[in-house]
């Protein structure tokens, strides 16, 4: 799937907060349980990665950012409070200092560059930029936006947004793409739910992602059950008119005819998931 070359835009994303993590083991700390190598982030660059159950499953997916004494993590804001309360629990003798950070999140999408104070989305370069701080960095060239503009940009591209989509709390990050989106780091050593998403990754093509799929009219609320003919190949997780994300079976997607909620729905595979699904736009 492609999209047509849109206008730049800069938007506040409202729903992002700010973690700031610090202190003499913060690095060390961080490396040792999350999906995303902290070790070598540098100070300015953005990473995506996630915190995993022990089992493996997607508990928080948010972005690292590197600052010269510490590492901020940019999340959905909702989240916020039970991701301090997670990584205390972890903390223990750890010498780190773990609690919210003031600043806003703001995206600019659909320009080739950006100026001083944005960072690449490390997910993918459709997504354009990013930047934390109290006010925005000025965006050269792009139009005030809202979050819904985002919104509709993201999903355009197929990407997920766990503060704003309904993803169940058994997901899997390979599940959600996140290996496709350099959310986890195979090459850096343990993590926390390593073994389970390393045996994943090397056991063959993965039996369930996410997909962007469009239908005429408004989105399935989430939830809804995608079917193939009679059987049920997977759930809606988030989405606006015409547009959504679905959670699918793709040995059960190939060739069917989808519905959800009585409605004929298509799958829309992106350049950057085609390969890993079987299907093309």
């Amino acid at each position: 799937m492609t999209t047509d070359p849109i206008a730049p835009k800069s938007a506040h994303l409202r729903s992002r907060a700010l973690v700031a993590v610090w202190g003499p083991d913060c690095r060390s700390f961080l490396q040792g349980l999350l999906t995303q190598d902290v070790e070598t982030l540098a100070v300015g660059e953005w990473r995506y990665g996630a915190l995993l159950t022990p089992q493996g499953r997607l508990l928080f997916d948010l972005f690292l950012v590197g600052q010269p004494e510490a590492v901020l993590l940019d999340l959905p804001s909702a989240r916020r409070h039970d991701l301090v309360q997670r990584l205390s629990l972890y903390r223990l003798r750890a010498k780190v200092e773990i609690a919210p950070a003031e600043g806003g999140v703001f995206a600019q999408w659909g320009a080739a560059a950006a100026g001083p104070g944005w960072a690449q989305d490390p997910r993918l370069p459709e997504l354009g930029f990013r930047a934390t701080g109290l006010t925005a960095p000025p965006a050269p060239g792009a139009a005030q936006a809202d979050e819904d503009d985002y919104d509709a940009h993201r999903l355009a591209l197929g990407v997920a947004d766990t503060g704003r989509d309904a993803l169940a709390e058994n997901t899997y990050p390979i599940e959600a793409n996140l290996d496709l989106l350099h959310g986890i780091d195979f090459r850096k050593g343990c993590f926390v739910g390593q073994e389970t998403t390393s045996r994943m990754k090397r056991r063959g093509p993965v039996k369930t992602r996410l997909l962007p799929v469009s239908m005429d009219g408004p989105a399935p609320p989430p939830g809804t059950e995608v079917l193939a003919g009679a059987l049920r190949a997977g759930e809606i997780v988030g989405g606006r008119d015409g547009r959504a994300l679905a959670l699918l079976r793709l040995d059960r997607i190939a060739g069917a005819d989808l519905t959800a909620d009585g409605r004929p729905v298509r799958t829309h595979a992106p350049d950057w998931l085609a390969g890993e699904t079987g299907t093309a736009d």
